[in-house]
């Protein structure tokens, strides 16, 4: 494996062909040498929580909506959990993936979840590759593999999560945030 990605942001560098992930951040869940699984952050839908995952929505972070997660499997719904505190290990609720970040079991009980968590926020699909794909498409140049923050699974305004992590990166990198689609505009 070229880098270690999980519970790190890959950022699309633009343009990148596939329209399922132009200036997508896609929050790394699982990298192993089978192949990857992360969420696409910046996707918020107008799709609301109904029967039985809208007992979540006090819970939900704002926006209050399911995101896009990615093309992949887009019957699944994925919660993932901004936790109260460190997790050293998996509970039944809640399996840590970095830091305050874990993805939360949809089929358990909020209440006794709302002891644990602070925020939620669900995902419709998500983004997957197989084994050695996502190594290869690093290495071509279509992803920027960049340190997360919690704020960015989170962000109350997701829609300018790309260009917020990349002007927050140093040097030249942050130049990439004002790139136009067309970069032979540039």
């Amino acid at each position: 494996m070229s880098q270690q990605t999980k519970g790190r942001l890959l950022v699309a560098t633009p343009p990148l062909a596939d329209p399922n992930f132009d200036r997508a951040v896609v929050y790394v869940l699982e990298h192993h040498e089978d192949g990857a699984i992360g969420l696409v952050l910046n996707r918020p839908t107008d799709e609301a929580l109904s029967e039985p995952l809208d007992r979540w929505i006090e819970l939900q972070s704002v926006p209050s909506s399911v995101f896009a997660g990615g093309p992949v499997d887009t019957n699944a719904m994925i919660g993932i959990a901004r936790t109260k505190d460190l997790l050293d290990e998996s509970t039944e609720l809640l399996t840590p993936i970095s830091g305050l970040v874990a993805s939360a079991d949809l089929s358990a009980d909020p209440a006794i979840a709302a002891a644990h968590i602070d925020a939620v926020r669900v995902f419709r699909g998500y983004a997957g590759w197989g084994a050695g794909q996502l190594e290869s498409e690093i290495d071509e140049g279509a992803w920027l593999v960049l340190d997360s923050e919690i704020g960015d699974v989170f962000s109350d305004v997701p829609e300018q999560l790309w260009y917020d992590v990349l002007r927050r990166q140093p040097g030249r990198l942050s130049w990439l945030a004002l790139a136009p689609d067309d970069l032979s505009l540039n």
